[in-house]
């Protein structure tokens, strides 16, 4: 069972996007935990018209840029806290659509079909691949982009793992399940359920004391 009550401590904690990034923009889409580092939209491959569906929308930044672009978005995360804070900044947003749900659930539950799905440090990091990936692949359009980022794994702590969303001084902290893998065994994934053109990379992090990078996914249906 998804532990909305872990997501809706997270949404507390999340720090709101900055009302414009570098360049001046008021919606941008960043696959990395770094302000104005890594690639863009461009990844998704999405035009004016299409349509992208982002799993675990979180607040809702990313699925503001694609919708800014012309497509139409639709996001869908389990916590209600994250979704009133993506309605109260982007709510006014065309072509903006969100649904409080499970990923996987929500993808066996409708009749749409996709151009992209994509998932920034959200529920492709937090779900079974066994369970999502199928679900993904028969609502992503053929030749579509299916993409997702998150953390690479700690070495040698492979698959199923669990992560720990702390809460104030008295209280225990939370914990959800997510599934790390290499980039190698996230390719080797893939190819076991359908999807083409793979591939997967560890995007090194900015200049500066950081360390940790982020592994970046992107695959045809």
């Amino acid at each position: 069972m998804t532990n909305t009550r872990a997501w809706d401590a997270y949404s507390a904690q999340k720090a709101e996007r900055r009302p414009t990034n570098a360049r001046g923009e008021t919606t941008w889409f960043n696959w990395t935990q770094y302000p104005d580092h890594g690639p863009g939209a461009e990844l998704l491959g999405i035009d004016p018209g299409g349509n992208a569906l982002d799993l675990g929308c979180g607040k809702g930044g990313n699925l503001a840029h694609v919708a800014a672009l012309g497509a139409r978005a639709v996001g869908v995360d389990v916590s209600l806290a994250q979704l009133k804070a993506a309605e109260a900044r982007w709510g006014d947003t065309g072509g903006l659509a969100l649904h409080r749900g499970d990923a996987a659930r929500f993808l066996d539950g409708t009749d749409e079909d996709f151009d992209a799905v994509f998932s920034v440090f959200g529920a492709v990091w937090f779900t079974d691949p066994a369970v999502l990936l199928p679900a993904v692949r028969r609502r992503l359009r053929p030749g579509g982009v299916f993409a997702f980022s998150h953390r690479p794994p700690v070495e040698g702590c492979y698959g199923c793992q669990a992560s720990y969303i702390n809460r104030s001084e008295d209280e225990d902290p939370l914990i959800v399940k997510r599934w790390d893998y290499e980039p190698d065994r996230w390719l080797e994934i893939l190819h076991e359920y359908g999807f083409t053109r793979a591939t997967a990379q560890v995007l090194p992090a900015p200049p500066g004391p950081r360390k940790v990078g982020t592994l970046l996914v992107r695959a045809h249906g």
